[in-house]
């Protein structure tokens, strides 16, 4: 069973940075896609950025194109943050599944299998 852990949320200035970490265990990951999901207060969740199996394989949400950047080493998926807006503040989410493409996730995240329990990031005015 993969369990996923995620960790570095926080609160932060506008125009700041956070790195969210998110660790995996109970299986090797090299054949998941993995991606990082937010779901802001009255909003529903929303797709941020993927990284499939190969180091092209990467996606992002037009809202943080050029200001976040997903990154996996191993057993570790990681968001650095840049440049936060106020709009950036929700719970963010680690998603993992070995049958899904990175691509496949944004659309499909109702069918990812596996989730972490999420890492509040705020940013403030």
């Amino acid at each position: 069973q993969v369990r996923l852990v995620e960790s570095g949320g926080g609160l932060v200035q506008a125009g700041g940075s956070l790195r969210l970490s998110c660790s995996a265990s109970g299986r090797t990951m090299n054949t998941y896609a993995m991606a990082w999901f937010r779901r802001a207060p009255g909003k529903e969740r929303e797709f941020v950025a993927s990284f499939g199996r190969g180091p092209q394989d990467i996606y992002y949400a037009d809202a943080v194109k050029g200001r976040f950047t997903i990154s996996r080493d191993r057993q570790e998926v990681y968001l650095q943050m840049n440049n936060l807006k106020p709009e950036d503040t929700a719970v963010y989410y680690c998603a993992a599944d070995v049958r899904l493409t990175a691509q496949a996730m944004i659309n499909f995240a109702g069918r990812i299998e596996h989730w972490g329990q999420g890492t509040q990031v705020t940013v403030s005015l």
